[in-house]
């Protein structure tokens, strides 16, 4: 049965199904299949896809999935960094739009799923918890106004070239101004009121929904007045059809860069989703099972009209608000989907590109996490620094280019963090008699301590990286303070490796030229394990190791300098009564 899991994740959730959880994820389901009818179409826009392939993505990616993924509520899809960074990618190869455009995009999403795929084959999901939130906040940020920027034109009715910078855009925007059409103006911005109307008044409602159709209905009328206003033309009302990616060498050399890119940016995506959701129903997630998920529905997918996609903020969070149980939400509304497509695709085709404008302007400023950009900079300048470099990247260079140096800085700010561990100096905090009595760090107030034994705490891992500001630490304590029995009580210590230790022995080893020696106390199990096993407790000497911190105090007693002892006025110990 366990092989049987691995390979067919789906049996874990499928055991949970009931009567009861059916109705709530058909509910749900097709609370999701409305909001994505015009959330898809929009994303392909913002791809450079024909409007109907976003879709057909909202149909095939959400199935696979959610049969491979690990998440009960996330929903896979089309998503606006997804389609961005998709649109900025080939555009610089091919046409928007053409077959050309669209056999890339196919190529580009096959890549970015093998490495997906790769990733989560090789257990690969642990490393996105190294990699900030900020960093899918900064670069959704940026695209929002990316996207924003981008469809602009369509609601004034000037004529700018697509692709080009955030600034070129604006400076086309300026200069041509006087070419701006009222009507286009007044369908977009009736379009971007009414749906937020809709959300103020009544929330439940489909509001993007209804604001596409009072743009639609709107355009109608004002088109007895002008020929300008352009409508999204004729979508297919069939199922997703069979496609095939470009699998030239060439194709593959010139987009697997970008494709990386897309891959790690869509695993980040979803990992902060799924685990942002999971911790409101106490669900554990497995990132490298959700790596699998991902790389197999972009795989599936481009074989089926699909372009590249990950985890949707705004599908998953109604997917959870709307009571869904299992991933057959996701299923469900992917079903619904196809079936709501087949009643109302003709309709969409009268619907004008002002009206599709407005709608996204009003997705990419909810992208914008304005909460959490605030608490950002109110509490963490090291969070502020990988939110603002990857914001002002995503707005001034290559997508890809911020997606890297996002995560480069993350990396960077975890290395310097677990590279600098607090050490702090412990001194008991009451005189000696007074009952029960604690250990403390000397931070919080002042405290006698002892001038023969220092006890520390180190209260992070001690490996490669560490090792040399701990060893620093120990150094000051024997040249500036002539102290040369240390204490380390290991509590905090979770892990351990060959260089850490090798630097110990050697700090151990200076010591006992000073008749000194390094002491270890509460050192967890695994730790003491590891450092069993490479002999390291034999090099330091077993006699230094100590379970309880008042046997070791005691044991450390009987090797202080006793001619020391007997001028000393600080008598913190039990032992020195």
């Amino acid at each position: 049965m366990k092989k049987l899991v691995i390979i067919f994740p789906f049996l874990v959730w499928l055991r949970l199904t009931t009567i009861e959880t059916i109705k709530a994820d058909f509910i749900a389901g097709l609370t999701g299949a409305i909001i994505v009818l015009p959330q898809s179409v929009a994303f392909a826009v913002i791809a450079g896809m024909p409007p109907e392939y976003g879709l057909y993505t909202a149909m095939v990616i959400p199935i696979i999935a959610a049969l491979f993924g690990s998440s009960l509520h996330l929903i896979s899809g089309p998503t606006t960094a997804i389609s961005i960074v998709v649109f900025a990618a080939v555009s610089k190869h091919a046409v928007p739009g053409s077959e050309e455009f669209v056999a890339m995009v196919l190529t580009l999403t096959f890549l970015a799923g093998v490495y997906q795929l790769v990733f989560g084959l090789a257990k690969f999901g642990l490393l996105v918890n190294f990699v900030s939130h900020n960093v899918v906040t900064g670069f959704t940020a940026g695209a929002a106004l990316l996207i924003a920027s981008s469809q602009i034109p369509y609601i004034l009715g000037i004529d700018v070239t697509r692709g080009g910078s955030f600034i070129e855009t604006w400076v086309n925007l300026y200069s041509g101004v006087g070419e701006l059409n009222i009507y286009l103006l007044i369908v977009g911005l009736s379009t971007l009121g009414s749906a937020i109307l809709i959300k103020l008044i009544k929330p439940q409602l489909p509001n993007l929904l209804i604001g596409m159709f009072v743009g639609g209905f709107l355009a109608f009328y004002l088109s007895s007045f002008t020929e300008s206003i352009e409508t999204i033309g004729v979508i297919p009302t069939y199922f997703p059809p069979l496609s095939t990616p470009d699998f030239s060498l060439s194709s593959l050399k010139s987009l697997a860069p970008e494709a990386f890119a897309i891959a790690l940016l869509g695993l980040i995506e979803a990992s902060s989703i799924g685990r942002s959701i999971a911790t409101k129903t106490n669900q554990r997630i497995n990132p490298s099972q959700e790596f699998i998920g991902q790389g197999a529905s972009n795989i599936v997918g481009s074989f089926f009209s699909s372009y590249a996609s990950s985890g949707s903020f705004t599908r998953t969070g109604v997917n959870y608000e709307a009571g869904a149980r299992t991933p057959l939400s996701a299923i469900l509304a992917a079903l619904m989907l196809m079936l709501i497509v087949l009643l109302v695709a003709p309709l969409i085709s009268y619907l004008p590109m002002a009206a599709m404008a407005g709608v996204i302007l009003l997705v990419a400023y909810n992208l914008i996490d304005f909460n959490n950009i605030k608490k950002t900079f109110a509490f963490s300048k090291s969070e502020s620094v990988i939110f603002s470099a990857t914001f002002l990247s995503t707005l001034l260079f290559e997508l890809e280019f911020a997606i890297y140096l996002g995560v480069l800085l993350s990396l960077m700010f975890f290395i310097a963090k677990t590279s600098t561990p607090e050490i702090h100096t412990l001194a008991f905090g009451s005189p000696p008699g007074e009952g029960v009595r604690k250990l403390q760090s000397i931070r919080k107030s002042p405290l006698v301590q002892c001038p023969q034994l220092k006890i520390i705490r180190i209260d992070m891992s001690i490996y490669f990286g560490s090792i040399n500001h701990i060893q620093k630490q120990i150094d000051q304590i024997v040249d500036n303070q002539r102290i040369y029995h240390i204490l380390i009580v290991a509590s905090g210590v979770n892990f351990i490796d060959l260089a850490g230790m090798e630097g110990l022995l050697i700090e151990n080893k200076r010591l006992k030229e000073f008749n000194g020696s390094l002491y270890f106390v509460s050192v967890n199990s695994s730790v003491l394990e590891f450092m069993e096993k490479v002999h390291f407790i034999d090099d330091i000497g077993r006699e230094n190791f100590f379970e309880l911190k008042e046997q070791a105090i005691h044991m450390i007693f009987d090797r202080l300098d006793r001619s020391k002892c007997e001028k000393c006025q600080a008598l913190i110990f039990n032992e020195c009564q």
